[in-house]
């Protein structure tokens, strides 16, 4: 929840210009928030910058008051949308069964779901990583066949490394990532599992994402506070590692 239009908008002019394009082993996504993502949109109209949302409701339109649907976030230009945030569960209540309906929706308007999974402190303190993290995954690509598991992104953020400056280290991220492709591998097949982008979020910086990026099973990065600050953020893009 940062950025009015205007400021949004700027941040968006930056990051294009700011872009060493061609880029052609990576792409680069904004998820600004509901009320910028058209002018957003306009912004980096011809850049080759994606353009999501960081969330959205299961239904098409209806009486849902303060809801946005994934035909709306079409219609301003979205391709992706951030599903299943740490902080849509914990702060907000969203259940896993909410969250697979939203999955479900977005792949059937079209949209890439960006899908988050991700334990709290007391659960990898008490060895539940793992246990957590599958039992999401499960629940969230549970209605999606092969294909479908295939075109989504999935982003692993433990939610005690979000803005506490905390981060998990390069091991302790890959460990978790392995995971996730070995699970989806045993559900959905090893071409989906190899086809699948898997995402690190978590205290992600210009100064821990080139050790992040190098390990096998992190494909990308889910930015949070690093992304408010051209500069920052374009050095994670710009991540190397060698």
């Amino acid at each position: 929840m940062y950025k009015t239009v205007r400021e949004a908008v700027a941040l968006a002019q930056e990051i294009r210009a700011g872009l060493a394009l061609p880029l052609p082993d990576r792409d680069v996504l904004v998820a600004p928030p509901f009320t910028a993502l058209s002018a957003v949109s306009e912004a980096l109209r011809g850049s080759g910058v994606l353009l999501g949302a960081q969330d959205m409701h299961w239904e098409r339109e209806g009486a849902f008051t303060g809801e946005i649907s994934p035909l709306m976030l079409k219609d301003v230009g979205c391709s992706h949308v951030i599903l299943g945030h740490s902080e849509r569960r914990h702060i907000f209540g969203e259940s896993e069964e909410m969250v697979a309906r939203k999955v479900r929706a977005a792949v059937d308007q079209g949209l890439t779901p960006i899908v988050c999974v991700g334990e709290t402190l007391p659960e990898r303190e008490s060895n539940r990583t793992l246990e957590v993290v599958e039992r999401q995954l499960e629940r969230a690509l549970r209605a999606l066949t092969l294909d479908e598991a295939s075109g989504i992104l999935v982003a692993y953020e433990p939610v005690w490394a979000i803005g506490t400056g905390r981060t998990a280290t390069p091991a302790q991220a890959q460990e978790v990532h392995a995971v996730i492709r070995q699970r989806v591998s045993g559900s959905h097949g090893e071409p989906a599992a190899a086809a699948m982008r898997i995402l690190y979020g978590g205290s992600v910086k210009p100064d821990n994402v080139d050790g992040l990026m190098a390990e096998p099973d992190i494909d990308g990065a889910l930015v949070g506070g690093a992304c408010l600050k051209a500069e920052s953020f374009l050095r994670i893009v710009h991540y190397k590692t060698s």
